[in-house]
């Protein structure tokens, strides 16, 4: 069965992650998701992506890991995730902590999306040098891995070192909670099959080559690397509001799509959870 989440910036003209969650959960939505920018430096040397100026929520977005355990604390089945999370900005050894703090109160449900990042200019704030941060990001998650798992970790990398330690708590997912990797295909897609526990594309940019040939080439990568495609499910964000490639998406085998929420209160919001809601009862999820 397709599992429907949703995604959004939280801001303080925003809905509140602790009204919003259970509008989703009370609705049967599978899971919760925040993207992470710690800031947006002024200097904007990095275009968008998407084209254009930088939308206002990437400057006003709250912290991840705070606004989704508003969410998990007033929810009782609702999944709650980093969509992304940026671990190219963050201390592994703090991380590991927070996550597992997150994961025990919310009894096993965080998902731990991660990205590397696409904002030089924000990057380098943190003291990460932008064209090794693809390595960064791998040897933070092997070290937080290493915490959440051993009973005294330690860590010796070319970017991450620490020496025998000992931190709980330990997540309340055995042996942690899934670290969903996201980006484009195919960079994204081989980091995932190295050391993720799934995979996070966009929609819009899978349809550029058809959201079938890619998944099909992810998983033959996959095989090919000695990884069961079974153990890398694939959550595809941004997709738009079409039954048809909803069930499309179910038919080819996808575990779980995530649509958009704007940064807007209730009065916006609602309009946009109700067509979704009738969404997912057509598809039966």
């Amino acid at each position: 069965m397709l599992k429907i989440g949703a995604v959004m910036f939280f801001t303080t003209y925003s809905m509140h992650p602790a009204e919003l969650g259970p509008v989703l959960d009370e609705r049967g939505f599978e899971s919760l998701w925040v993207p992470e920018h710690t800031h947006i430096p002024s200097s904007r040397t990095t275009p968008y992506p998407a084209g254009g100026p930088l939308i206002r929520p990437y400057y006003d977005i709250m912290d991840p890991f705070l606004a989704l355990n508003a969410a998990a604390t007033v929810t009782t089945n609702l999944k709650v995730g980093t969509g992304i999370g940026l671990v190219t900005q963050r201390d592994p050894i703090v991380t590991a902590k927070m996550i597992s703090t997150i994961d025990q109160l919310s009894k096993g449900r965080f998902l731990f999306g991660v990205g590397n990042g696409w904002n030089q200019d924000e990057i380098e704030n943190h003291d990460t040098d932008f064209a090794t941060r693809h390595k960064l990001a791998r040897e933070r998650i092997e070290a937080m891995k290493a915490i959440w798992t051993q009973e005294e970790p330690e860590y010796h990398g070319e970017f991450v070192n620490f020496a025998r330690m000992k931190q709980w708590p330990k997540p309340y997912q055995a042996p942690h909670p899934p670290v969903i990797v996201g980006g484009a295909f195919p960079y994204a897609a081989r980091r995932a099959i190295r050391y993720g526990d799934g995979w996070i594309p966009r929609a819009d940019r899978l349809e550029k080559d058809g959201v079938g040939v890619l998944v099909a080439k992810f998983r033959q990568m996959a095989t090919e690397a000695g990884r069961d495609p079974a153990s890398l499910p694939i959550t595809i964000f941004r997709v738009p509001e079409e039954i048809d490639r909803l069930r499309y998406c179910e038919e080819i085998g996808i575990d779980r799509v995530v649509f958009s929420l704007p940064a807007e209160g209730r009065d916006k919001l609602m309009p946009i959870i109700d067509r979704w809601t009738e969404l997912k009862r057509r598809l039966g999820s």
